[in-house]
């Protein structure tokens, strides 16, 4: 495949996931993280070379970040050179790492249980500067329809419902706060809470 040279410079641009991936190439313990998968991580000997350690975090990073699955992580790859760039797969290579191989990075992370030895790492890290990283939650809210309010059977309004409006729509009913925790994800945010 060849590309359309339109003479344009798309690296000058200080994008938000540009200044997000810069930040993170600056403040997260690469080194240190690096250092705790080397052990573990296949030499290569026979068949394909393996990818670099560097750029198998890099990538396991962004997935994280951005909520990718392992399919999405590779098209992402192909399609966005930012990522591309941030995990050192820019210039000069002739093989971008495919799902399965992100999967069985991911597994390797798990089986060795590294993934808490990197929160515990970073969590080092930010108590010494005075921060704290905690296990969270995504909280996803829906709306549970219900008919009017004086529709029901004693014909008064029922305290818990309320009406909420949806784009352009307006809707009678109730909030339902939805808290997966069947796997705990190792993610890096922007914020963190300061230990008081």
């Amino acid at each position: 495949m060849t590309q359309l040279n339109l003479g344009l410079n798309l690296s000058t641009k200080r994008t938000r996931k540009r200044e997000f991936l810069d930040d993170m190439r600056r403040v997260v313990p690469w080194s240190r993280l690096i250092a705790l998968i080397e052990p573990h991580y296949p030499k290569g000997k026979t068949g394909r070379p393996p990818f670099p350690v560097a750029t198998m975090l890099h990538i396991h990073f962004i997935q994280q970040w951005f909520g990718l699955s392992d399919p999405a992580m590779e098209e992402a790859l192909y399609d966005v050179p930012l990522y591309r760039e941030f995990v050192g797969l820019d210039g000069g290579m002739t093989r971008l790492p495919d799902e399965t191989t992100i999967l069985r990075f991911r597994h390797l992370l798990e089986i060795h249980g590294i993934a808490a030895q990197i929160l515990a790492v970073v969590n080092e890290i930010l108590s010494n500067k005075g921060l704290m990283l905690k296990a969270g939650s995504a909280v996803d809210a829906t709306l549970i329809a219900a008919p009017s309010s004086t529709k029901n059977g004693s014909g008064t309004r029922d305290p818990e419902m309320q009406s909420t409006q949806k784009g352009r729509n307006w809707y009678f009913g109730m909030k339902a706060h939805v808290r997966p925790e069947s796997r705990l994800n190792f993610c890096l945010t922007q914020r963190a809470v300061r230990c008081d």
